[in-house]
């Protein structure tokens, strides 16, 4: 399944996000429906608040008194402390639970108010975030909570900021208009990125081979990277070495194609094997066949240096995973050639220069592959500068 991740400041509109997403067949999960349900009446979550908090936190009817009980599990953090302790286990059951019972092509959107605060985008497909101009949001919290605006704007400045939460955003969504123009952003969404991509997941369909084509240089790309290798990590789990945004995307000012390359770091290739399922899972689909380095060395290096490759599954945000082994040279290469770049601007504009010509040389060709192997002479010259940078400076990878 595809696993989205949707979250949003207070008063930003979060939930008319949420109901088209269900309306267009989506299978919502609310965090805030299950801290509520972990607690009801005749729960055991319920009798440990009390027992924990005493029997003045429910009302005469038997339910949680949340104002109650806030005064209390807020006054500090060893309190604070208890109450996760005895809701946070419950609430995470639930909702694993009920992600189980989705069907296997189903789009899961998990509503969750704290998913920033709680770093938890390394946990989703897609992290989709809700805005709205914060002038907005205290008005709209005025008329649908009675909230005085000093409150309002508390509560607002309490929550992540808005750079924190454009940190963690694949999708941004502004909902500082009427309700239908965000409906038709989360349509669009839903028919051009979130349906495809949950197809190419569970089909393991690679994206199809295009032509290459260069764009200015985007200063959004360091910050997607960070995201997709926090999914990385968490798929590969204690068998990811490192992770590294490498290419041309991670090299300041270099125009390049708009296509993030990442590298997996692993002790071996069995190992990384191991965690190729669960990297196809996680969104990033392995490719078949024989992938493999160039080695630099040829007389005395093997014949190829072998490696795995994973596609990005995600239409709108192409990647390249290079998985590699630690005990091979590759890794360190790719993260030397980018380095000694970042260090060496007019190597990088030579690069760039040379990049453009062959991208208009191959504009018309179906996929990139004669512009990658025109470059690599360069590239491999490229390489043994580096190497003589690397030990004038003493760089280490």
């Amino acid at each position: 399944m595809l696993r989205v991740g949707l979250t949003g400041g207070i008063g930003a509109g979060k939930s008319t996000v949420a109901a088209r997403l269900a309306e267009l067949g989506a299978t919502v999960i609310d965090a805030d429906r299950i801290a509520r349900e972990v607690v009801e009446p005749g729960t055991d979550g319920l009798a440990e608040v009390v027992e924990s908090f005493g029997g003045d936190v429910l009302t005469a009817d038997g339910e949680l008194d949340r104002a109650a009980l806030a005064a209390k599990a807020f006054a500090d953090d060893e309190s604070r402390a208890r109450l996760n302790a005895i809701t946070h286990p419950r609430i995470g059951r639930r909702t694993v639970e009920l992600m189980g019972q989705a069907p296997a092509d189903a789009v899961v959107v998990h509503d969750v108010p704290l998913l920033v605060e709680g770093g938890m985008g390394a946990n989703y497909h897609l992290v989709l975030v809700v805005d709205a101009d914060e002038d907005i949001r205290v008005r709209r919290l005025g008329e649908s909570r009675g909230m005085e605006a000093g409150d309002a704007r508390a509560r607002i400045a309490a929550q992540a900021t808005r750079e924190q939460r454009e940190a963690a955003a694949d999708v941004w969504l502004d909902n500082s208009g009427t309700p239908d123009l965000v409906r038709a952003q989360v349509d669009a969404l839903w028919h051009e990125r979130i349906v495809p991509f949950e197809a190419n997941v569970r089909l393991r369909r690679p994206r199809a081979p295009k032509p290459p084509a260069l764009v200015e240089p985007d200063p959004t790309w360091p910050a997607q990277a960070e995201r997709l290798l926090a999914r990385v990590r968490a798929a590969a789990g204690d068998k990811a070495v490192r992770t590294d945004h490498i290419g041309s995307t991670a090299v300041p000012g270099l125009v390049a194609k708009d296509t993030l390359d990442l590298q997996l770091t692993v002790r071996s290739l069995g190992e990384a094997d191991l965690v190729s399922e669960a990297l196809s899972d996680a969104g990033f689909v392995r490719a078949e066949g024989h992938w493999f380095d160039q080695p630099q060395d040829e007389e005395t290096a093997p014949a190829r240096w072998d490696k795995r490759f994973h596609y990005g599954a995600d239409p709108q945000r192409p990647v390249n995973l290079h998985v590699r082994s630690a005990e091979g040279p590759a890794w360190r290469l790719a993260l030397l050639f980018r380095d000694w770049l970042r260090a060496n601007p007019a190597e990088a504009g030579v690069y760039a220069d040379i990049k453009q010509r062959l991208a208009r040389a191959h504009a018309g060709d179906a996929s990139s592959l004669n512009y990658s192997e025109e470059k690599q002479s360069w590239v491999d010259a490229a390489f043994v500068r580096a190497e003589r940078w690397a030990a004038e400076t003493g760089w280490q990878a």
